[in-house]
């Protein structure tokens, strides 16, 4: 276990645990000042890509946009999410989290729970590859977005889940839209951190799509709060600038290399 999980592992009870989302090498470099965990997520699906759901995102673009996310990280810890069919059985989710591994240089890997894969993380956890899991909402694995936990049954079937993900091995779980309660309930009982989107403050840590809190991604649902209007500010900077090169503002001598010289 590398000295960044650790760090996050002593923050259970002490200190709240501040995340947010990268898919660019830019975005990273200012989140790294800020954020204990910088996550590379399946999100960029529909962030980047505009399709309706995560799971047609592969591998391949996730590495990608993971090793320019690498090159602005010093500090923070660097967790990938494994795209949806990547790991369906132990194998071939010991192969790809490798390659991840390998290829990225990343701290740790995500994974959904489908309630069954427990087996998976323990065997990810065997071969010295970190794990974090994630319950409730899972996108990958559910196409209904609600919240869960809202029955005392409800509740302990969550908690039952999060004992069997901390069992096999992970060092910290998303908890995402989940009941206050429910949340409260699963952070208390279980000793690694958890990282709470959609789940009130009752949770060791918050995450949030960096795209969503920054008024750029056009999907804000409650949970999510803006704290920039990101967009309106790179409007009015295009139309400023679509404005100047009309009227043939831009560019001007001092938009040129030294030494360039105008007839």
């Amino acid at each position: 276990m590398n000295i960044k999980i650790r760090n996050i592992l002593k923050k259970k009870n002490k200190s709240k645990i501040v995340c947010l989302t990268a898919y660019s090498k830019n975005i990273a470099k200012i989140l790294d000042n800020h954020c204990d965990i910088v996550l590379v997520g399946d999100s960029m699906a529909n962030v980047l890509y505009g399709l309706e759901d995560t799971h047609k995102l592969n591998l391949e673009t996730v590495i990608n946009h993971t090793l320019s996310v690498k090159k602005g990280i010093k500090k923070s810890l660097l967790i990938v999410d494994m795209p949806k069919g990547t790991y369906n059985n132990k194998k071939k989710a010991k192969k790809n989290a490798k390659l991840i591994m390998k290829l990225t240089k990343c701290d740790a890997v995500k994974l959904e729970s489908n309630k069954k894969n427990f087996n998976i993380i323990k065997e990810l956890v065997k071969s010295k590859i970190p794990v974090m899991g994630h319950i409730g909402y899972t996108p990958q694995y559910k196409k209904k977005f609600k919240i869960e936990g809202q029955s005392s049954y409800a509740a302990n079937k969550l908690l039952k889940e999060a004992k069997l993900i901390e069992k096999a091995g992970a060092f910290s779980i998303v908890l995402e839209c989940l009941t206050p309660n429910s949340s409260a309930l699963i952070t208390k009982n279980i000793n690694i951190p958890t990282i709470g989107i959609g789940s009130s403050n009752q949770c060791d840590g918050q995450i949030l799509v960096t795209d969503d809190m920054l008024g750029m991604s056009g999907f804000y649902p409650k949970f999510v709060k803006k704290y920039a209007l990101l967009n309106r500010t790179i409007e009015k900077a295009v139309k400023k600038y679509t404005r100047d090169v009309k009227k043939g503002i831009f560019p001007q001598k001092k938009n040129f290399l030294n030494g360039t010289k105008f007839k």
